[in-house]
């Protein structure tokens, strides 16, 4: 999403028959939304007395949540230059064993971007719920359902992000590439979905 486009600007992207923006900008999407939410439980904790032992620490999440949003927003670009690629790749001549031969390696080389970029949005949205757990567990009170939310919308732009992963790495020759950015992928998701459901049961207990 440019910085100058409007949320129902991108939803109409989305809705439309167009191929981009999609899946992986709605992932990206996502785990900004998180982002976004950590930075808001810091900057609504920061600054108030109840909770000056604290307030150094979330000064740096903070710092952090706020870059995470800006490389997550940013994401939503890098998909659609991936999926581009991918699909000039599949469009390319194959008239010639040469043509042919040169199509397969532009199209397998596209698809290990199209891969590694939807993998950077999964760690990235780790990170995210990695600082979500801080806010839910130190954060205000009055604002400690939005460290929640910023869990979940984390964690779903994770294994949204997730899919085109599995979706790219299928097509790809190189099986010891795929293989290793498979092999990671489960790493985070698997931790990532015991973190969620902590945060998420820390939050649902001091709301509740």
């Amino acid at each position: 999403m440019a910085e100058n486009e409007t949320i129902a600007k991108f939803l109409d992207g989305l809705a439309s028959s167009a191929p981009t923006p999609g899946g992986g900008g709605a992932a990206a999407i996502s785990g900004a939304m998180g982002a976004a939410l950590v930075s808001m439980v810091c900057n609504l904790t920061i600054g108030k007395k109840k909770y000056v032992e604290v307030e150094a620490e979330l000064k740096g999440v903070l710092e952090k949540s706020e870059a995470l949003r800006k490389t997550l927003t940013g994401m939503i670009a890098d998909d659609v230059e991936a999926f581009d690629a991918v699909m000039g790749a599949y469009g390319l001549p194959k008239n010639t064993d040469e043509e042919k031969a040169a199509r397969a390696d532009k199209i397998q080389a596209a698809l290990k971007t199209a891969t590694d970029v939807p993998l950077a949005c999964c760690r990235a949205c780790r990170e995210v719920i990695d600082l979500a757990e801080i806010t839910a567990d130190k954060g205000n009170l009055n604002v400690i359902s939005d460290a929640g939310v910023a869990v979940l919308s984390a964690f779903a732009g994770l294994r949204s992000a997730a899919l085109n992963v599995y979706v790219n790495a299928k097509g790809l020759d190189d099986r010891a590439f795929a293989e290793e950015r498979l092999k990671e992928l489960e790493t985070i998701l698997g931790e990532a979905a015991a973190l969620n459901e902590r945060v998420y049961e820390v939050v649902k207990g001091k709301v509740s």
